[in-house]
């Protein structure tokens, strides 16, 4: 006996496999008997941008999973293999037990009142097109997380970049905050002195916050669900402080292959507009026990899901799936990252010019991190706004700061 996890635009659910040996189309069987989606109306595919596809034509492009007769395991899918699937029509997805409300066997309060008008539905599409990354940004991100924290305790940290008229997100640099992370908690320790620094050097470079990136641990990459309810809470937290409608959530984890090795994977979402009212709202219930499922987000009073009023919620429901992209950016991000094991020092500025000597200055100092550790030494009305518009137009650097940027390595 085997087991696929299957993702759709109803969250994800498990599909029951008897026998590995099986052909794609055995598995569209299985589907419909369990899930109660008919064959004719399934696309399956291991590529999860099959849930943004808008219409015929374009589920047409994904076709690794298109015929019948290949085996599941020519495409690497064994036990507690992700697959997503996209359908057409509609179906009724069992949901968690409820308990008896309304007009027959008790009284309605105020509350029930308010909970019939509070219902949770999912929210199709995203306020933003797409999520791009630039490489150099990501790549230091993830290396970091991989190689010297090993996926074993949570990482997180804000993105910066740019939002185009058409919802298009950038990220250009991510700014990782002083934070303690455990295998399921990420507390973050907002220093407020270095995200002013941080949001005068992002205003100058035409840039702000547009998003969270978090990790999840490889524990927790046994529970079988996408967010936890903590990380639910927290990105809905954070999504509700920025007040951007095209604020993004990304997760980076570890996906395990059929060698026994695994891959580094990116997933981009949005919080849903349901998630953040219900967060300002205060509807989530933010005491989390140890025994509590962390697929579900449990609320203080009862929302309507389908047509039941319940007090937990599939946390799929507030996610929306984002297209990921990538990109090459302005900035280079070779210098030491703030707030890492290692603190960074004068020593670090001196190595970064030294391997950099063959460029020009400007390129030199165009990485966000640098500039970060610089504006800690230098005036913030002047000279930051100066070295920021350097860096933004690529134009020389004045020669007074490059001898006192000099000056302070050599410290």
């Amino acid at each position: 006996m085997m087991m696929v996890r299957v993702r759709s635009r109803d969250g994800l659910e498990r599909v029951s496999i008897d026998n590995p040996n099986i052909t794609i189309s055995h598995l569209k069987t299985l589907i419909q008997n369990q899930l109660q989606i008919p064959i004719r109306n399934q696309t399956l595919s291991t590529n999860q941008n099959l849930l943004l596809a808008k219409s015929p034509p374009d589920l047409l492009k994904f076709t690794d999973m298109s015929n019948p007769d290949t085996l599941l395991s020519s495409l690497n899918i064994s036990h507690g293999s992700l697959i997503f699937l996209a359908y057409e029509g509609q179906r009724t997805v069992a949901g968690p037990a409820v308990r008896p409300s309304g007009s027959f066997g008790r009284k309605m309060t105020i509350d029930d009142l308010i909970a019939k008008q509070m219902r949770v539905t999912r929210q199709e599409n995203p306020h933003c097109d797409s999520v791009s990354f630039d490489r150099d940004c990501a790549n230091a991100f993830q290396h970091y997380v991989n190689e010297t924290l090993s996926f074993a305790v949570k990482r997180g940290g804000f993105m910066y970049g740019t939002v185009s008229e058409e919802g298009k997100v950038e990220v250009n640099f991510i700014y990782e905050p002083p934070q303690q992370g455990t295998e399921e908690i990420l507390m973050l320790f907002r220093d407020s002195d270095e995200e002013k620094l941080l949001e005068a050097i992002a205003a100058c470079l035409g840039m702000r916050r547009v998003g969270f990136i978090f990790t999840q641990t490889i524990m927790q990459d046994k529970r079988d669900c996408t967010l936890s309810h903590r990380e639910v809470l927290q990105a809905a937290e954070l999504h509700a402080e920025s007040a951007l409608k095209e604020w993004v959530t990304a997760v980076v984890k570890l996906e395990g292959k059929e060698d026994g090795g695994a891959d580094v994977h990116f997933e981009a979402f949005q919080m849903s507009d349901m998630s953040i009212r219900l967060f300002k709202e205060g509807w989530f219930e933010t005491e989390i026990g140890e025994d509590a499922d962390p697929k579900l987000s449990k609320m203080k009073k009862d929302v309507v899901v389908g047509s039941k009023d319940v007090k937990e919620v599939d946390n799929d429901f507030f996610l929306v799936v984002v297209k990921i992209l990538d990109h090459q950016g302005p900035l280079s991000s070779t210098f030491p990252i703030e707030n890492r094991i290692t603190q960074v020092t004068m020593r670090a500025l001196r190595s970064h010019l030294d391997r950099a000597k063959n460029l020009p200055f400007v390129k030199r100092i165009s990485d966000f991190h640098l500039l970060l550790f610089l504006a800690k030494f230098l005036d913030l009305s002047s000279d930051v706004p100066a070295l920021a518009e350097c860096v933004l137009t690529q134009t020389a650097v004045p020669e007074g700061y490059q001898l006192l940027i000099e000056s302070m390595a050599n410290t």
